[in-house]
């Protein structure tokens, strides 16, 4: 008698054709009769089949029922409803859009049109709605780069009509919105968009994705040039130009004191004075004096901000602008500065990051006080160095947890 093959009875799908169409279907009635987006993600299914006319119809039926829903989700049902919202938007751009471009982007822009009643009545403390259409911004811009000007006017409308969601997505979009599009876009918007804090957000970056420089520098008002942060954005967007002497004057404009820039320039107090500069000012001040052509003082800032902060990317910026050889030099200066560095655990990090374990463990050796202290970094610096240096290793034990008779941390006491 012939031997029978043997069939796997590993979940694959494979192994699950064996079963037959038949069989299979009753199985899917069957699940599908206790898990309604599986029943839901079905009816789809079918739908794809008929054609996208029906499919369209169908995504449409259900983004109707979410939008006219009152009821407040729990967070218990937070993920049933955006495994729902995700089954939906995967129909519209894998089945819908191949076949009907235009139709699958009104049926996305009526998805992302979701967003405002949802977000007022779902539980979601976590954030997990908003990342979820921020999810699916690639695919709203992408599709919006394959259809004709009389498709975008649906897109052109939803920009007018919820232009702070959109500036939002736009950036969540990354690369999917091309300059070309972005340009239409633009071009498509009256000037009645930017008279808002929102129109005028949106508008900018439409035109950071079009490329256009001095229509995003003219949506910058003066209290936002004022603001270290985006005076340093503006300068590199400038010195990216070749305006060199624009990028100097953007970064001086932060400097200035005035009442429209005077939150950011000054500290609590208005009258000290005293500019509250950032990392992000300080490393376009030294991209603007390379660009200037004064590259010595620029490396006397890069060397300075290294001794400050002990910042490695500073220090490796640094040291690739030296000749060969002076950057060795450089780096062992750096390193015995970081063993005398009063921040001990900045200086640790410089070092088991870079890495240079053995100037770590001679650190910890040399302040085993300050190394005994509890840090969360301990036990990973702790298991890095153990093979190579135990004697530091075991001088990082992490104080964190509590003697077992008093509830102190052990020894504790010693560095108050």
């Amino acid at each position: 008698m012939a031997r029978q093959s043997r069939i796997s009875t590993r979940l694959s799908a494979a192994n699950l054709v064996h079963l037959g169409a038949p069989r299979l279907a009753d199985l899917l009635i069957e699940a599908g009769g206790g898990n309604a987006n599986l029943k839901r993600r079905l009816r789809l299914e079918l739908a794809a089949e008929a054609g996208p006319d029906i499919l369209a119809l169908e995504i449409d039926k259900r983004i109707t029922a979410v939008s006219v829903a009152r009821t407040r989700a729990s967070w218990r049902k937070r993920g049933e409803l955006i495994d729902d919202l995700n089954t939906h938007r995967d129909m519209i751009v894998e089945r819908l859009a191949p076949e009907a471009p235009g139709e699958a982007l009104a049926v996305l822009i009526r998805w992302f049109d979701l967003y405002p009643g949802l977000a007022a009545r779902v539980k979601d403390a976590k954030g997990e709605l908003p990342a979820a259409f921020e999810a699916a911004a690639p695919d709203l811009f992408a599709l919006a780069e394959t259809v004709d000007d009389q498709a975008l006017r649906d897109l052109i409308d939803a920009l007018r009509r919820r232009p702070q969601d959109y500036a939002r997505w736009i950036s969540a979009g990354g690369d999917a919105l091309g300059p070309l599009t972005a340009r239409r876009l633009l071009d498509s918007l009256d000037a009645s968009a930017g008279k808002t804090p929102s129109g005028r957000n949106l508008l900018r970056r439409l035109a950071d994705k079009a490329e256009d420089l001095d229509l995003w520098l003219s949506l910058v008002t003066p209290e936002q040039a004022g603001s270290p942060d985006i005076a340093a954005d503006i300068a590199r967007r400038l010195l990216a130009a070749g305006r060199v002497a624009e990028a100097r004057a953007a970064l001086e404009g932060a400097l200035n004191p005035s009442p429209l820039n005077r939150r950011w320039t000054f500290g609590h107090n208005p009258t000290d004075g005293a500019p509250r500069l950032t990392p992000a000012w300080e490393a376009a001040s030294i991209d603007v004096l390379d660009a200037e052509g004064h590259r010595q003082e620029a490396q006397h800032l890069r060397w300075s901000l290294f001794k400050r902060d002990l910042s490695a990317p500073v220090l490796r910026d640094y040291l690739s602008r030296l000749p060969d050889f002076d950057d060795v030099e450089a780096l062992d200066l750096a390193f015995a500065h970081a063993a005398t560095h009063p921040d001990f655990e900045a200086a640790m990090r410089l070092l088991m990051d870079w890495p240079a374990h053995r100037e770590a463990a001679a650190l910890v050796l040399a302040r085993p006080r300050e190394a005994r202290l509890p840090r969360t970094q301990s036990g990973d610096w702790k298991s890095r160095l153990a093979q190579r240096y135990p004697e530091a290793a075991d001088i990082l034990t992490n104080l964190g947890s509590p003697d077992p008779m008093s509830g102190r941390i052990a020894g504790a006491d010693r560095y108050l």
